[in-house]
Parts: C-alpha cells; sequence; structure tokens
C-alpha cells in the first residue's frame, strides 16, 4: 500500500517574503548607490567604490529575490511537478558566485593600492561610510521584517547585512586617514569587505549546492530518520529511504516501509507521518507501505536498512 501524506501542508513558496519591505530596502539602496559611486570617484576611495558595488549586489539580490518570489508562487501544473519553487535556489546561488567573483577582484585591486596608495579624502570618506550605515541599517531592519526562512531572502539579507559591516570598516579607515593621511588604510578596508563577501558568497553557494545536490537538510540525520520510522510499532524494516529539500524550508522524504503482517498500513503511515511532521518538521512525505513476506523483496535493497524496533536515540542496527 503506497500513501502520499501532505499532514497540511501548503504547496506555495515556502517563505512568503514581504515584497513590501524588499522593495523598500531596494529604494533605499539603490538611490545611496549613486551617491556613493560619485563621492568615491572624486574621494579616489577604492574602499567606498568597493561598497557601492556591494551594494550594486545588494540591489540585484533583492531583485532577484523579488522576482523569485513571483515565479516560485506559480502553482504546479505540466511537467514541472514541483512548480518552480528551486528558482529561488538559482537566485541564491547567483547571489554567492557575485559575491565571490567580486571579492577576487577588490583583493586584487585592494593589494595593488596597498603597494602604490593613491591620495585619498578622508573626510569625504569618513561622512560618506557613516552615512551609509545608516542607509544599510534601514535596509536591514526592511529585510528582517520578510521572511528569511527563504534562501532566496536569506541571500539578499547576507548580503545587506555584510555591506553594514563593510561600512563600519570604510568608516574606520576614512577617520584614520583624516586624521593620519595613511592612505594605506582605504586598500585595508577594501581587503575587510572583500573577506566578508567572500564568506557570505561561500555560504550562499554552498547552501544552494546542497540543495541541487538535492542532499539532506542541514542538521537531519537520515539514518536517525530511518532508525525512528523502524521503531514505530508494527514496523518490521524500513528501506529506499531518501530525504531532500524541494527548496528551503520544504523538505521531503520517501522510504519503503515494511510491517507486520496483521498490522494495519495505513494506521502505521498516520503514525510515521505524525512522528516526521513532529519530530522532523517534513511535512511531505510519500511512503510505500506493505506487509511482511507479502510481496518478494530486493534481496539487495538500495541505500541503508533499518530494522524494526531499532534503538532511537543514537544505537547501532
Amino acid at each position: 500500500m503506497s500513501g502520499h501524506s501532505h499532514a497540511g501542508h501548503d504547496h506555495g513558496l515556502s517563505a512568503d517574503a514581504d515584497k513590501k519591505w524588499l522593495s523598500i530596502a531596494l529604494a533605499l539602496l539603490v538611490g545611496f548607490m549613486a551617491i556613493e559611486v560619485t563621492i568615491g570617484i572624486i574621494a579616489s576611495s577604492l574602499a567606498l567604490i568597493t561598497d557601492a558595488a556591494h551594494m550594486l549586489t545588494d540591489a540585484a539580490a533583492i531583485v532577484l529575490a523579488l522576482v523569485a518570489i513571483r515565479i516560485a508562487a506559480k502553482p504546479a501544473k505540466g511537467g514541472y511537478t514541483w512548480g518552480l519553487k528551486r528558482v529561488e535556489i538559482l537566485s541564491a546561488q547567483a547571489n554567492g558566485i557575485t559575491l565571490l567573483l567580486l571579492a577576487a577582484f577588490f583583493v586584487y585591486e585592494g593589494v595593488s593600492r596597498l603597494i602604490s596608495p593613491p591620495d585619498v579624502d578622508g573626510r569625504l570618506v569618513f561622512l560618506t561610510a557613516l552615512a551609509g550605515c545608516v542607509v544599510n541599517l534601514g535596509a536591514t531592519w526592511c529585510i528582517r521584517r520578510a521572511n528569511r526562512s527563504s534562501l532566496n531572502v536569506e541571500g539578499a539579507y547576507q548580503h545587506i547585512l555584510n555591506d553594514l559591516y563593510a561600512f563600519i570598516a570604510t568608516a574606520i579607515a576614512g577617520a584614520i586617514i583624516w586624521a593620519t593621511g595613511w592612505g594605506r588604510a582605504d586598500a585595508i578596508a577594501a581587503l575587510v569587505v572583500a573577506a566578508l563577501m567572500l564568506k557570505a558568497g561561500w555560504g550562499l553557494v554552498r547552501a544552494s549546492g546542497r540543495i541541487f545536490l538535492e542532499a539532506a537538510p542541514e542538521g537531519v540525520e537520515p539514518a536517525r530518520i530511518g532508525r525512528d520510522v523502524a521503531a514505530v510499532p508494527s514496523v518490521t524494516e524500513v528501506h529506499d529511504l531518501h530525504v531532500w529539500e524541494i527548496t528551503s524550508g520544504q523538505a521531503a522524504l520517501s522510504a519503503h516501509v515494511l510491517v507486520d503482517p496483521g498490522a494495519d498500513c495505513h494506521a502505521v503511515r498516520s503514525k510515521i507521518s505524525g512522528m516526521l511532521h513532529d519530530q522532523y518538521g517534513i511535512e511531505h512525505a510519500t511512503l510505500q507501505v506493505d506487509h511482511d513476506g507479502a510481496e518478494e523483496h530486493c534481496g539487495d535493497p538500495h541505500g541503508d536498512s533499518y530494522p524494526g524496533q531499532a534503538p532511537v536515540n543514537g544505537g547501532t542496527t
């Protein structure tokens, strides 16, 4: 007997981000970015230009988030049986790759300026960076109002949060140049920004890559799930167990479960679905439940096999 458990699951976007707050954050960033580029050129500051480039990726991240939200919300139809939910993961990966590429460029530029530092207007750098902190605080607050359980929205948030840290570093560099005239502080601030971009970019690429490769969600151990399912009364064996994420925050599971010959397949399946929902937050479980011995089974099933009544808390089977 096979069953498809939904447990009240909504097949809409896993994180229905608030478009209003994303749009406000976008307007703040685009407006300030234009000002910062102009001042960065006038002040000969790589740190300000780096911040402006980072703000450009912030704006692109929010635009991608808004587009992805719209596309991912479309219902499943035709050959797209899961809908277009993974569009948001494409967006997150694009954000991460962009951060990595920009970071590499600014590392190169920052090292060049450490070797041959130009004259930098520290006062302009300091005042502009302070204004940037205020703008980014506003944008960060807006993104926090949206639902960040979506990797797509989290990608936009990480962009903006890292830019806030970058403005703080740039403000410190501007103050040092203004007070001492040491121009290399600007290049050091640019390298700090690049390091933050590398960290955020790698995190996004790694997280989105796990979803594309259909790895189990972070913090979820398939072997433990198998043992817990096998420990459900009347279950004699669990195999062909697969756990993956359709999109961020929306896990799915499939498994073949064997039960005692006299057991109620429907009741066992309901118990397993409830356990998966309550303990692991898995709302979309496809379970094939058969009576043990009622049919011929592969002698070498795919994946691990979990005998019934296995220990639950970290024991071995």
